[in-house]
């Protein structure tokens, strides 16, 4: 049973959680919405147009007369509605429907209704890719852009945090760059060669972290053998830290596209999960990540 199987089984076996969805007036967002529902993991509380959503709902033979829609005449509006939502306690996780992110984060952001947490946002997904036998978990592909020492600490606690609340106990972090030697021309090996010594400290707690680590020794522990290192914890990542975004979003969709691998993204670091899937992403896709937000300990 691969991760998103055992992580459906696992919402399944509790009470269904709220998913605000903010305009919901997207086909796929609706067909992975339905699949949630049919799983007995999700309760949709859903916002934007009514008829639009109704209708295009009933396209999918999809009843959703025993849920509730909150009306609203824009993209901007619905998703307002939504993370006010789930900031009031109505809703127990945040789901992007069509509307764009940056709307989305704008009411996520807002002081006065939203959901901003004590840290930074950031961007965790998850990976089943046939060469590995375990899941990968990657951040920060999407929010982060260039993070510093400091925010990469806070980006690991984030995911550290999230990987507790889906009973991995004490993940192995992989802290990327192009080397796996630290370079003093290279700031991504000096970023990591400063976080494994404060996960050492205790500064950074719940996990080990390990790095610099190029991508193929992050994963592989013959590859690493291959190259002489004797660092335990290299090939046996759980959790890979991305450098920069750009890194980050051209390793995520590599493993998405060609490597056929199963997938799912999510924001953390706010007060809840906050599903954000792109439109190219299917049904199953988007239904990974309802499973993976809802799965966990959402504290």
């Amino acid at each position: 049973m691969d991760i998103f199987a055992r992580l459906l089984s696992q919402a399944g076996e509790r009470p269904p959680k709220v998913l605000a969805i903010a305009n919901a007036a997207d086909r796929d967002v609706l067909s992975a919405v339905q699949r949630a529902v049919a799983n007995g993991i999700a309760i949709p509380l859903f916002s934007g147009d009514p008829t639009a959503i109704r209708a295009l709902a009933g396209s999918l033979d999809f009843d959703t007369s025993p849920f509730e829609i909150l009306p609203a005449e824009t993209p901007e509006e619905a998703a307002f509605l939504a993370v006010r939502a789930v900031a009031d306690g109505r809703a127990d996780a945040l789901m992007k429907g069509l509307v764009s992110t940056s709307a989305l984060l704008k009411a996520v952001l807002s002081k006065e209704d939203g959901l901003r947490g004590p840290g930074l946002l950031s961007h965790l997904a998850c990976f089943v890719l046939p060469a590995l036998d375990r899941p990968i978990f990657l951040t920060d592909a999407a929010i982060n852009i260039a993070p510093d020492l400091e925010q990469k600490t806070l980006i690991i606690e984030n995911a550290v945090h999230f990987l507790h609340g889906l009973g991995f106990q004490e993940p192995v972090v992989g802290v990327l760059a192009a080397v796996e030697k630290v370079n003093p021309a290279m700031q991504a090996t000096l970023d990591a060669e400063a976080l494994v010594r404060r996960q050492q400290e205790g500064r950074i707690t719940g996990c080990v972290v390990g790095g610099p680590y190029a991508l193929d020794n992050a994963l592989f522990t013959s590859l690493a053998k291959l190259k002489g290192m004797d660092d335990p914890l290299a090939g046996r990542a759980d959790l890979l830290l991305a450098p920069t975004i750009e890194a980050g979003n051209v390793l995520y969709k590599a493993m998405a596209l060609l490597a056929s691998g199963k997938s799912a993204g999510l924001v953390i670091g706010a007060r809840a999960p906050i599903v954000l899937t792109s439109r190219a992403d299917s049904d199953e896709t988007k239904l990974h990540a309802i499973a993976l937000a809802l799965a966990g300990d959402l504290s």
